[in-house]
């Protein structure tokens, strides 16, 4: 399912184009969408590793601009040598063979891969042509694969890698967010964004749901349990006013203040915010980290962790209700190692939190249902 139009498949080419920018406000007359799956991890996320490891073409703009988190920015008055410079990756305009066939043939397009940050089963792509009203591709296609280890782009372009299409040639509107569902529930580590024929398209989003290689985790022995990187969810909170709380199971620091979770301030007394967070799968937490960089002010004053072992198991205590400083980083060394499946982190009463890592290890439980899931979606 996707949100654009069919207008230009009965006949007129120009349906899905933008009115010229006339000033003000560029995302004034910009053309969003509420698509459910964005709730999901992005998995062409620049913070997961993600990058944009080929394209055929970028002579207008370069392709890594296509996983900038940030939205796109226009300029109306940036020039260069080769013409309007977006904040996108855009190709050059194909022609034909030659002057008594100027267009390009039905079948030419330009392509770009992109290697998933972490690689997993892709719920739903967001093709973002923001500020591209009349450069924009006519149609996109999208197509997926899975190979292990860091291909290079000449492996990933050999006759023998199989490229299943998730997102048929479809049209899409310019200066728009067009999303696409994706059904497939396979396994994938890597996308090509196809434009047909050319044009330009200012992000890529592909949400979905993280699927690490459970041999990789077995042999690392002592991991983060609910990072984002080995399959770790955000599934709820009390507040998201500022900020996502998948941000607090990034890999790495955090580089700013928004970098993290932050709700709005907390005026009913007696209550606190909260996120829950399902584990990869059933693991031993034996040691804790709370980091709070970058929130001086607006940190968390206290907080506690709790788990619970299965959907239907109680509610434990792992850390008591704790005080917190600002800008720090918090280790706790849990005086028993606590079996879970998801865990809860309070806050109180509201305030940021920039990070959490829970170490430990997969039971033996928890590793046989994280290698029957990626068995269930590796597609061999």
């Amino acid at each position: 399912m996707t949100t654009t139009t069919t207008a230009a498949q009965a006949g007129d080419p120009h349906a899905n184009d933008a009115a010229p920018y006339g000033g003000g406000d560029p995302y004034a007359d910009y053309r969003g969408g509420d698509f459910p799956f964005t709730e999901l991890v992005d998995l062409a996320d620049r913070r997961l590793g993600a990058g944009v490891v080929a394209a055929n073409d970028e002579f207008f703009a370069e392709r890594e601009n296509l996983l900038v988190r940030e939205r796109a920015v226009f300029d109306p008055e940036h020039f260069g040598h080769k013409g309007k410079i977006m904040d996108g990756w855009e190709t050059r305009r194909r022609r034909g063979a030659d002057g008594a066939q100027p267009f390009p043939a039905p079948d030419d397009h330009d392509w770009a891969i992109v290697r998933l940050g972490a690689p997993g089963v892709i719920r739903g792509i967001v093709v973002d042509t923001a500020h591209f009203r009349g450069n924009y591709p006519q149609r996109v296609s999208i197509q997926a694969t899975a190979v292990e280890g860091s291909p290079s782009p000449e492996r990933l372009l050999a006759a023998d890698v199989k490229w299943e299409e998730i997102v048929p040639v479809t049209p899409v509107r310019g200066h728009a967010a067009n999303g696409f569902e994706i059904s497939s529930g396979r396994r994938y580590t890597h996308i090509r964004l196809c434009q047909h024929p050319d044009g330009g398209v200012a992000r890529l989003r592909v949400h979905g749901e993280v699927v690490p290689d459970p041999e990789w985790l077995d042999l690392l022995g002592t991991v983060d349990l609910v990072s984002v990187l080995n399959g770790g969810v955000y599934e709820d909170a009390s507040d998201k006013f500022y900020s996502s709380p998948t941000q607090i199971i990034l890999p790495g620091t955090s580089r700013k203040m928004d970098d993290g979770w932050e709700n709005r301030r907390r005026r009913v007394r007696d209550t606190n915010d909260w996120v829950r967070f399902r584990l990869v799968a059933q693991g031993a937490i034996r040691a804790v980290e709370i980091d709070t960089a970058y929130l001086k002010g607006n940190s968390a004053g206290w907080i506690a962790l709790s788990g619970r072992n299965g959907e239907s198991g109680e509610w434990f205590e792992i850390i008591p209700r704790t005080k917190l400083q600002p800008d720090t980083l918090h280790r706790f060394k849990l005086p028993a190692q606590a079996v879970a499946t998801h865990v809860r982190l309070d806050a109180f009463p509201d305030g940021g939190v920039a990070r959490m890592r829970l170490h430990g290890a997969l039971t033996e439980q928890g590793a046989a249902e994280l290698r029957a899931r990626f068995e269930d979606v590796a597609g061999q």
